[in-house]
């Protein structure tokens, strides 16, 4: 499940899909606890003269990223254009000479893992609840990942992958000795 991606993945079992989901969460927690430390390190900066503007600055990054986060813009660049930062497009991708972009890339990052450990954890707790019912070992689960987050599960009877796993080569090998 890592990165941002769209894949169909086939798990042997409810409890390998909540440990996948569970290994994801923690890798993503240290990644939000190292940009958090980042971010705070570079507010609390004493190269930075213009801290009274930072705070202004972070303080309204803060509520606008809360507040898009609740809305959901859906507009890929949306919120940098609510913010105070002067971006510049180049073609794909957005460009700052600002020394507040930084910060403001990092605020975005860690707002979104938070957003991406939430929608995770979600699913854990469906996939958990899945797992009461017991729906035994002779069942596959054929489940469509958006962004690393479990979405779709299709149920499967492991008999249908039998067929197609009687097809495998088998060969020796033998090694002469010199």
């Amino acid at each position: 499940m890592n990165g941002f991606s769209t894949e169909i993945r086939t798990f042997y079992s409810l409890k390998e899909l909540r440990e996948s989901i569970e290994k994801e969460v923690n890798r993503l927690r240290t990644m939000l606890e190292d940009y958090s430390l980042w971010l705070g390190t570079l507010l609390r900066s004493p190269e930075s003269a213009k801290r009274q503007e930072w705070a202004k600055k972070a303080a309204e990054l803060q509520k606008v990223l809360k507040a898009g986060s609740r809305k959901n813009t859906g507009k890929k660049g949306g919120k940098k254009n609510e913010t105070s930062t002067d971006w510049v497009q180049f073609k794909e991708l957005m460009l700052s000479a600002d020394d507040f972009g930084e910060a403001e890339m990092l605020f975005e990052a860690v707002e979104g893992l938070r957003n991406k450990i939430d929608r995770l954890e979600k699913a854990k707790n469906s996939i958990s609840e899945l797992e009461r019912y017991g729906l035994g070992s002779e069942t596959l689960y054929v489940t469509f990942m958006h962004d690393g987050v479990p979405e779709k599960v299709v149920f499967k009877p492991k008999e249908d992958l039998e067929a197609t796993e009687k097809f495998q080569f088998e060969a020796d090998l033998a090694v002469e000795q010199t």
